[in-house]
């Protein structure tokens, strides 16, 4: 494979799944706070095809105001979870850029944007939403677990103008630390910014901040119908 994966800082310790023959499409899942990507790496190789490589890059350790101040690995600084907490926006987009550097990579290698999906959980689904909604290239789709779409205030206006951005959202209804109702607000703020028939919103009763077989089931599902081999 040609390129450097040391001008890009996060792919140099990114966990990375190869496919098991040509890699057509590839997958960057972003995990959820004080985590790495070592267990979704697990978890996305246990659903993946064997023409799409996963990335599962490691989030920077950080202060996190939330968690007084403590270092952590984190994409940004969180300073609250309710729709209206204070946001680092220097941070977000900062975070952004650096998964931008990777899909910029990817496409050097090739694998073109349009054949690159974005995901995660949690703050890293966050990232994930907010990098595919202002990013100049297209990407394939995005997963976005447990989460919410960061400075949502900012949309549509900071949108790249990409209304056709299939996406699969999945919240647990008895999610304590992001409530099911920011998920659907979410939902619905992201109906304004690309087109609704787009947008897939699917819950799980009695699910709390986690995944669960049903939700990667439908995630695998996600990842055939818009990475099809080619």
């Amino acid at each position: 494979m040609c390129g450097n994966n040391m001008s890009v800082p996060l792919l140099a310790e990114a966990m990375t799944v190869s496919g098991e023959e040509k890699e057509t499409a590839a997958v960057i899942f972003l995990h959820g706070l004080g985590d790495s990507g070592h267990g979704w790496a697990d978890t996305m190789s246990a659903i993946k095809l064997s023409h799409v490589k996963v990335i599962c890059p490691h989030a920077p350790h950080i202060p996190v105001t939330l968690n007084m101040k403590a270092t952590m690995p984190a994409w940004f600084d969180l300073m609250g979870l309710g729709p209206s907490s204070p946001e680092d926006e220097h941070g977000i987009k900062k975070a952004a850029d650096d998964i931008k550097a990777i899909i910029e990579h990817e496409a050097k290698n090739g694998i073109p944007p349009h054949r690159i999906m974005l995901g995660g959980f949690s703050q890293g689904g966050a990232l994930s939403l907010y990098t595919a909604l202002t990013c100049q290239h297209q990407v394939a789709g995005v997963v976005a677990l447990s989460c919410w779409l960061p400075l949502h205030k900012t949309f549509p206006s900071a949108s790249s103008g990409n209304k056709n951005i299939p996406i699969l959202q999945c919240h647990g209804e008895s999610d304590p630390m992001i409530p099911m109702q920011f998920g659907a607000m979410t939902a619905e703020k992201l109906k304004t910014i690309v087109n609704p028939q787009m947008i897939t919103f699917k819950t799980y009763p009695g699910l709390l901040h986690a995944s669960c077989p049903q939700e990667m089931a439908a995630v695998k599902e996600f990842i055939e119908k818009y990475l099809p081999r080619i």
